[in-house]
């Protein structure tokens, strides 16, 4: 790859935007770029089920010719991106990271894709995810273990971590993840990139395979802040196909990305502030130092229900993803990973009263977040507990050398905010001493990403640029 083609990949959405309005750069060299990348880097990442090359080739040559004669779609016109491979699109396989759905072609698209589709995005390919969203490894026995670009021997996180792992590895400009548990978030901290869980209802999905369809999010994983606001922007709003969709007005997320946040109030979770590894309490701490900095007020706040989500948000998964998957759990059951059919089978012996129980206890942690965030511009907390564990392994041991359950410290610090259905963004706050990304989240109230983007904006300029992975061989 030429020097001139490798810088392109360097570029960010919105500096791509400027770019390629401007007729600097070419929607066709740029997408020649990423897939060049994505041939040198797939072997070793697996962030790719599908390259849609052909596909991306010629709507790279459309939106070029558009461009050239004027018609400007907007700021996502020639940016190639890339799909998790549960969100449809029509007459391309989309297999959910597993072997059921192997050969599976949609006859329709997922409205998160028409939408980016209309916008004259070009389309790479579909990333790779733990099998059928239910897990936060992304080692797919089917479709090849997900790494991540800063340690290969470590897990990316999961279920998005295909996405996660391209955003990070340059192989794609923007991607499209899901959140459950914290799919699109996890993989964000663990790979140091951002990913933003809009509110619930708030982006469709229409055309995205479901795991639990009380808790499915559907949201951006970026290199920025501003180009999780700018892929928002495009995704987000009411849908006919979706009678979940929210008919809140879209406001424009961009709005607010440079005002600072003197003056603002924001909370530190109690809850979610303990049982932190060496590392990231460091890290974190540093980033309410910075938050100071730019002169907002940080203290205290709890929300005691949020010790509790993780077993909330199991159950509810449980038995919402089991009726999802009944009939191929009757017929195929051989064909799952042996995790995801483990979990399925807890689903079948999971009663009903449960089930409504955790619903109950939903609402009362939504309660709870809201009476918190009464004073308060937003809540942050920690990504995880920990860096990206070694792949394959159920446990770590921490600084006193106690045994740390890597699912619990990882999960506990993201479902919470999949059962309230808050907003919420992952956004790096540095590396480790090892070199291995670590970050925080910061949640909103609910439809108030503009709010959550204006913070993570201010830090962000505040942090600086991360230090890039190693080149990957």
């Amino acid at each position: 790859m030429s020097t001139l083609l490798s810088e392109l990949l360097d570029f960010d959405v919105a500096t791509l935007s400027a770019k390629l309005r401007d007729r600097d750069i070419s929607p066709v060299e740029l997408t020649e770029a990423y897939l060049a990348r994505i041939e040198r880097t797939d072997a070793t990442l697996r962030a790719y089920i599908t390259v849609t090359d052909d596909l991306a080739r010629k709507m790279a040559k459309k939106a070029e010719a558009e461009i050239v004669k004027g018609k400007w779609r907007g700021p996502l016109h020639g940016v190639p991106i890339a799909l998790k491979d549960l969100v449809f699109t029509k007459g391309i396989l989309t297999t959910g990271g597993s072997k059921i759905l192997g050969d599976f072609k949609p006859d329709h698209d997922a409205t998160v894709w028409t939408r980016l589709a209309r916008a004259g995005a070009v389309l790479l390919g579909k990333t790779n995810l733990h099998e059928f969203a239910y897990g936060i490894t992304s080692s797919n026995p089917h479709w090849g273990i997900v790494r991540n670009p800063y340690d290969h021997e470590r897990i990316p996180g999961g279920s998005s971590g295909g996405s996660a792992a391209a955003i990070v590895a340059r192989s794609a400009a923007a991607t499209i993840g899901t959140d459950t548990g914290g799919s699109i978030r996890i993989p964000a901290t663990l790979c140091g990139c951002v990913g933003l869980k809009p509110t619930w209802s708030r982006v469709s999905r229409y055309g995205v395979l479901p795991l639990a369809y009380t808790l499915d999010h559907a949201g951006p994983i970026t290199r920025t802040v501003r180009d999780a606001a700018l892929m928002l922007q495009v995704i987000a709003g009411v849908d006919r196909n979706d009678s979940t969709s929210s008919r809140e007005r879209v406001p424009d997320y961009t709005a607010n990305l440079e005002r600072g946040i003197s003056g603002m109030r924001v909370g530190v979770i109690r809850e979610l502030n303990d049982k932190l590894s060496a590392e990231v309490s460091t890290s974190f701490n540093a980033a309410l130092d910075t938050l100071r900095s730019l002169g907002a007020t940080i203290d205290e706040v709890s929300i005691p229900m949020l010790r509790h989500t993780g077993v909330i948000t199991g159950i509810i998964t449980w038995g919402e993803a089991l009726e999802i998957h009944e009939e191929w759990m009757r017929t195929r059951p051989q064909d799952y990973g042996d995790d995801v059919r483990r979990l399925l089978e807890i689903g079948m012996m999971t009663p009903a009263s449960s089930y409504v129980r955790a619903q109950r206890a939903r609402a009362r942690a939504l309660a709870q977040a809201q009476a918190a965030m009464a004073d308060h511009n937003v809540l942050v907390a920690p990504g995880s507990a920990i860096v990206a564990p070694k792949i394959g392994g159920g446990r770590i041991f921490d600084s006193q050398e106690q045994a740390v359950d890597v699912i619990e410290a990882i999960l506990r610090f993201t479902s919470g905010f999949d059962a309230t259905g808050q907003p919420a963004l992952a956004i790096p706050t540095g590396l480790s001493p090892e070199g291995l990304p670590v970050g925080m989240q910061i949640i909103g109230r609910p439809f108030g990403e503009v709010e959550v983007l204006q913070v993570g904006a201010a830090y962000e300029r505040a942090r600086g640029a991360l230090p890039p992975p190693p080149e990957i061989q």
